[in-house]
């Protein structure tokens, strides 16, 4: 498996959830979190598993991964497994919205097939920090993740 956890972080909370699910990741092949730079060119050869995340802003992802949607094509994601997670408030999601919702929506229209719902981590405020416990909810969510992985692949003769 080769994994890429591509992420935007505007207080720095969802970076380190992005590292908590590819060092989890990391125990089964290889795997690595990048932040998403727009000025550098994304690099998706060789990956099969394609997570992405980032805090929700107004209900919706940041604009650095608005852009990404607008910019990546429908080829250059197609055919890969994925997933996607956000940070947001602890609030039931109809009052916060989801960033990880909307940017599942976007990936399945472009061809991912996605391996779990969307996942939310929590902050205790607008600049943070994370909630107790949401690393180690992190990589257990990227265990579940790999279980899927691993149900879908075929059998061995």
């Amino acid at each position: 498996m080769n994994a890429l956890v591509l992420h935007d972080s505007q207080y720095g909370d969802t970076e380190p959830i992005a590292q908590a699910i590819a060092n989890a990741l990391g125990e089964f092949g290889e795997a690595r979190a990048l932040r998403l730079d727009p000025a550098q060119p994304l690099e998706l050869q060789g990956v099969d598993l394609f997570i992405l995340g980032c805090p929700t802003r107004v209900w919706r992802p940041t604009p650095a991964i608005q852009s990404f949607f607008e910019e990546v094509s429908s080829e250059a994601l197609r055919g890969l497994a994925g997933a996607c997670f956000d940070t947001r408030f602890r609030l039931p999601r109809f009052m916060t919205g989801s960033a990880a919702k909307v940017m599942a929506g976007k990936l399945r229209a472009k061809g991912v097939s996605l391996l779990a719902e969307p996942e939310s981590f929590f902050v205790k405020g607008t600049e943070g920090p994370l909630r107790d416990g949401e690393l180690e909810r992190a990589s257990t969510w990227a265990h579940q993740i790999v279980d899927e992985v691993e149900a879908s692949r075929p059998a061995s003769p």
